[in-house]
């Protein structure tokens, strides 16, 4: 297919007009998971990269100049040059590769232009890897290029390659100005070389008959030819695609001329988009940097306040205060504060550390004391292990001064959480095999989600087993399930009484917390071990695997307000929370338009 002339005006009026778009539209990412520590994915900058090179591909980034040699006369040229290869015994007679049918050009291509296919652009090889038991081949002769060593579009090369030895043994040496392709696994990562290299298996390269190799690294970079190369590949567990299949991927040529034009615009583009990334990324941390410092301040002020309004307004601030005026700040600017994801979740989790520390509602001097109620618990604690219906706990050294992060609103005290709960414990240390659709469940940590156990996928095991582990925890309603192991320590779950509760028991990854729940709310614990998670995986650190030990969760310090106060806290922290996921709806809402507004205008444009 060929088209008429085309105008660029419009493709760089495309991307300098869109320009607030591409920065904005921002992606975020799983926070679980190994690889980058980015939070975030500039999806919108990373769709200007793809436009950019489709545009240029396509003949619509730089203008054309009808005085440009054409691309057939190009291809005379290169075939020309093959032929001379061929003679000279320099490279092996390719075999002929089919004429591109109308079905297989994915595009027009504009007037000068020429559809060929790759392997008819250069000598193309697969790589291989010299024998490990011969350490004689492997040196620092020649680099050896790995799929791992080809980065964002450029090699990095290492001191450890190959031996002139091994790299005649091999017999694959691609020349400098050969292109390089990973075609097993992490199809389409490519760069050219600029010195002779060794490459393995999973690489193949292309060494142009002239030198054509920047635009063509361009065109590999495209997502027109990606796609096609993964369209192409088979797999069985890892994608491949063989050489002639690579081979076979049609390539838009541009006239040599043009071709410089296109490459040095692409370059001087990619450059724009360089700094757009710097400057976006800055500015992510930047106001990242700014919220941390802003809720920070509320945690350290010296005085307490209240949080009614979360919409930017200033109702429900009262009396000057150091709390006041923290928030003060934050209101004035709520709506320009918390515009991502890790924000909210830094403004939650703020939220939970005021609560905990008494400054989210205010006290009532008429509550009982808490002192009374650690006294009232310790009784019911002696009477219960009088009457053999709980162990007696190992004491627990006295909380020191060094402890307490922090100084408590009058009528709260200071106990370990041992001491205000009836029992900590785990599940089974081991597994049950015995499975058996009873109705009796074995859960465990993967069978705690958003905050209630979660049966459908839960194992079930024989009665006699059964009884035998729920002897260790002996599941009631408002006890406090948390995960004690692996990588989401501090997950919880708080028991509902419903038909399970009595009929199931865990694994060791699961601790069973029994508050006294006569005195403490279950639900107030749980905000305060919520508000603790940064604490516990440091404490559960160590090992290749988190593991919080009972013993460290018995000797929690944990702060205590009245019983009418936890109630009151636990209200007020549902309702901020219930705001802070509109809040957090309204940003994905917001967040996904902008995605499909780049995706559209990149579809638009081609």
């Amino acid at each position: 297919m060929t088209g008429t002339k085309t105008s660029n005006t419009n493709a760089d009026q495309l991307i300098t007009e869109h320009l607030d778009i591409w920065t904005i539209a921002i992606e975020q990412k799983s926070s679980s998971g190994r690889g980058s520590s980015k939070k975030f994915s500039l999806h919108g900058i990373k769709k200007l990269r793809e436009l950019i090179l489709e545009l240029a591909v396509r003949g619509k980034l730089v203008p054309q100049d009808p005085n440009d040699e054409p691309a057939s006369v190009l291809l005379e040229r290169i075939g020309a040059e093959k032929a001379q290869l061929i003679k000279d015994k320099k490279i092996k007679k390719p075999k002929v590769l089919p004429e591109i049918s109308e079905d297989e050009k994915p595009f027009e291509i504009s007037e000068g232009w020429e559809w060929v296919r790759l392997g008819e652009l250069g000598n193309t090889q697969t790589g291989g890897t010299p024998s490990k038991n011969k350490p004689e081949l492997f040196g620092s002769d020649v680099p050896f290029i790995k799929p791992g060593d080809i980065l964002e579009g450029k090699v990095c090369y290492k001191n450890e390659g190959l031996s002139l030895l091994g790299a005649k043994s091999l017999g694959r040496i691609a020349p400098a100005n050969s292109l390089l392709m990973v075609c097993i696994g992490t199809i389409g990562k490519c760069s050219y070389i600029d010195r002779d290299c060794a490459f393995n298996q999973q690489i193949n390269s292309i060494t142009p008959y002239v030198n054509i190799i920047k635009y063509l690294h361009k065109v590999t970079s495209t997502a027109y030819f990606q796609n096609l190369a993964w369209e192409l590949s088979s797999s069985t567990t890892i994608a491949i695609i063989n050489k002639g299949r690579w081979e076979s991927i049609p390539v838009a040529l541009a006239p040599i001329a043009e071709q410089e034009r296109i490459v040095a615009k692409v370059d001087e583009l990619m450059a724009l988009c360089d700094q757009l990334e710097q400057q976006t990324e800055q500015s992510l941390t930047a106001h990242q940097t700014l919220v941390e410092e802003l809720l920070k301040a509320l945690t350290d002020s010296k005085d307490a306040g209240d949080l009614t309004a979360m919409d930017g307004g200033n109702e429900g601030i009262a009396g000057a205060n150091s709390f006041q005026a923290s928030w003060q700040r934050i209101a004035e600017h709520f709506d320009i504060l918390f515009t991502t994801e890790q924000s909210i979740e830094q403004l939650k989790q703020t939220i939970l550390q005021l609560a905990v520390m008494g400054k989210l509602v205010p006290q009532n001097p008429s509550d009982e004391p808490a002192s009374v109620l650690l006294e009232k618990i310790a009784k019911e604690k002696a009477q219960l292990i009088k009457d053999k219906k709980i162990k007696k706990q190992k004491p627990l050294p006295a909380i020191t001064d060094e402890e307490k992060p922090f100084e408590l609103p009058s009528g709260w005290d200071w106990s370990r959480l041992q001491d205000i709960t009836l029992l900590i414990t785990d599940g089974k240390h081991g597994d049950c095999n015995n499975l058996d659709n009873s109705g009796f469940y074995f859960l465990s940590a993967k069978d705690i989600q958003n905050g209630k156990l979660v049966y459908e996928h839960g194992r079930q095991i024989v009665p006699s087993e059964f009884a035998e582990v729920h002897q260790r925890t002996n599941l009631e309603c408002g006890d406090i399930c948390m995960v004690n192991t692996g990588a989401t320590v501090g997950k919880m779950a708080l028991v509902e009484d419903n038909q399970f509760t009595r009929q199931t028991t865990f694994q060791k990854s699961v601790a069973v917390i029994k508050v006294a729940k006569t005195y403490v709310h279950n639900e107030f614990i749980a905000l305060f071990l919520q508000s603790e998670t940064p604490n516990l995986l440091k404490k559960s650190g160590g090992s290749a695997i988190n593991n919080l030990l009972l013993g460290d969760l018995k000797k929690k310090v944990t702060q205590l307000p009245p019983l009418p106060e936890q109630h009151r806290i636990v209200a007020k922290v549902d309702e901020l929370m219930a705001l802070c996921d509109q809040l957090k709806a309204r940003l994905t809402d917001a967040q996904t338009t902008k995605l499909h507004l780049t995706d559209a205008i990149v579809e638009q444009a081609l």
